[in-house]
């Protein structure tokens, strides 16, 4: 009789440890979509400001100093990227380049970042005689929606602006058919693994012009 008591005790006992991993698995993917979310909404980790004279290098990416600075948020096509407007191609890469130089102008741009993606550029939010950069490029059709932005997109598609005046692959198509750098969209969970990679590999203090110190 000793024996057959067991039995069920033991059943309960792997129900009961069976339940446990369960909610143990609930609770991580709880905590991971809560951190998600603070970084969609409020940002992790102190922000860096970068201010100087910027070099554009192609649409949604430029260098302040030695800083490699990626525009957040947004998606601009690739410097050898073509696309088309009407029946002829066009260079719409220098293109969107060029709009981010008249963008950006000759004085002092602004960047703010908090983090870093999976080359070591800054992911920042950046500002040029009161413009936003980001969006504007956006707003004018010269980048898409990476994560942010998106009733600005729909606005230049709906006004035919830029890049929407013809036919174009979106960048990061255009990157995984061409071998381009693989990139995630500036989402809130592919930010989270940006903030936490950067807060791992840790940061190099900035001086008071904005420039690393050695």
């Amino acid at each position: 009789m000793i024996r057959n008591r067991r039995k069920p005790r033991r059943a309960a006992q792997r129900k009961r440890s069976h339940l446990r991993l369960l909610l143990d698995v609930l609770l991580a993917v709880l905590v991971l979509g809560v951190l998600a979310l603070v970084v969609a909404n409020e940002r992790f980790g102190d922000t860096e400001t970068i201010a100087g004279a910027a070099r554009v290098v192609d649409g949604d990416s430029l260098e302040i100093g030695s800083h490699r600075i990626r525009l957040e948020g947004m998606d601009a096509p690739e410097l050898a990227q073509m696309c088309t407007r009407g029946a002829a191609e066009y260079p719409c890469g220098r293109e969107a380049r060029a709009a981010l130089v008249e963008l950006a102008g000759v004085g002092m741009v602004e960047c703010r970042a908090d983090r870093r993606d999976r080359y070591g550029r800054l992911l920042a939010r950046c500002t040029a005689n009161g413009v936003d950069l980001n969006r504007a490029m956006v707003e004018r059709g010269w980048a898409v929606a990476y994560g942010d932005y998106g009733s600005s997109e729909r606005a230049a598609s709906d006004a035919g602006s830029g890049l929407w005046a013809g036919e174009f692959d979106r960048p990061q198509e255009w990157r995984r058919v061409h071998g381009g750098l693989a990139e995630d969209a500036h989402d809130g969970l592919s930010g989270f693994w940006d903030w936490l990679r950067t807060m791992l590999q840790g940061r190099m203090p900035l001086d008071e012009n904005g420039g690393n110190i050695q």
